[in-house]
């Protein structure tokens, strides 16, 4: 553990330049940690869940029961 904070930039910049896939920190014999590069993501797509998303016709209508709730008349 001590040499993996000695050597941060060093790690990181072995796994950045492909060197090596991943490095392992161990404290005590045990992986604690891994330093790998990030998954690729593929770009946000506008509008993506526009087609597949639908609310309730009447999503705007609070039901008298819940807004009552809401003004802490319970019954």
């Amino acid at each position: 553990m001590h040499e993996a904070k000695s050597n941060l930039s060093r790690l990181v910049a072995a796994v950045e330049s492909g060197e090596t896939d991943e490095v392992e920190i161990a404290r005590a014999g045990h992986v604690v940690a891994r330093i790998v590069p990030p998954r690729h993501r593929s770009p946000r797509q506008p509008g993506y869940w526009a087609e597949k998303v639908r609310f309730h016709i009447n999503f705007d209508e609070l039901p008298d029961d819940l807004a009552a709730a809401f003004r802490g008349e319970l019954p």
